[in-house]
């Protein structure tokens, strides 16, 4: 695959002719990062590709869980851990409320242990909990569990992103039970990561990304 192609096609059809520094460096890790996973569907890599646009709003920047939540955000998202007592008393307060919503689950210690927070979600897509780290840890050979902002970095976030999508390590569904041989679903590909939420945008993105892949291969 030529990349200059293919950075030429997607500034096109999906990125209004301009790209980033850290949009190119994004997509180059994830190439990077598929070639040595042996990912070599072009729908997979299409879908991989496609996943960051919402996961991080496009700016293929790996990202560190925002939980920074209100009273009723908190009840919202962890009713729960918050009755309405202390979703008052923790609200916008993102460390107190990592280390209460994350304790004692996931491998990770109780609240005053911190763990919480110190493994909150990070990445293309976000890893959570010290079970996680650990996994990730295991995998790519690289100690995340000591220093779990190195999921932020391109390269390792393109790499827990590529290997749990191949292998299904998010949510039990990996790409293969998407894209066979016979068929595309690029719709129900986004319970590899997260149910359906926006599953129709990723499906649209995932079709350019392959339409740019399939230019960049000629």
């Amino acid at each position: 695959m030529d990349r200059k192609h293919f950075f030429d096609a997607v500034r096109a059809s999906i990125f209004a002719c301009s790209l980033t520094v850290p949009q190119v460096e994004g997509m180059e890790a994830l190439f990077d990062a598929a070639a040595a996973y042996q990912v070599v569907d072009q729908r997979h890599v299409a879908y991989i590709l496609a996943t960051p646009m919402i996961e991080t709003g496009g700016t293929f920047e790996p990202i560190v869980e925002n939980l920074n939540y209100s009273e009723a955000g908190l009840l919202r998202t962890f009713p729960k851990y918050f009755s309405a007592a202390d979703a008052r008393a923790y609200a916008r307060q993102p460390q107190r409320i990592a280390n209460r919503a994350y304790a004692s689950r996931m491998g990770n210690g109780d609240e005053a242990s911190g763990d919480g927070w110190r493994y909150r979600g990070r990445g293309y897509c976000q890893i959570t909990g010290k079970n996680n780290y650990r996994r990730f840890s295991d995998l790519l050979g690289v100690d995340l569990v000591t220093n779990p902002d190195l999921a932020c970095h391109d390269d390792i976030a393109a790499k827990i992103i590529t290997i749990g999508m191949r292998d299904g390590l998010f949510t039990g569904k990996k790409l293969h039970d998407y894209f066979t041989a016979t068929s595309s679903d690029w719709v129900n590909a986004r319970r590899i990561i997260n149910g359906l939420d926006r599953a129709d945008e990723i499906a649209l993105f995932g079709k350019k990304f392959n339409a740019a892949l399939q230019v960049a291969s000629q």
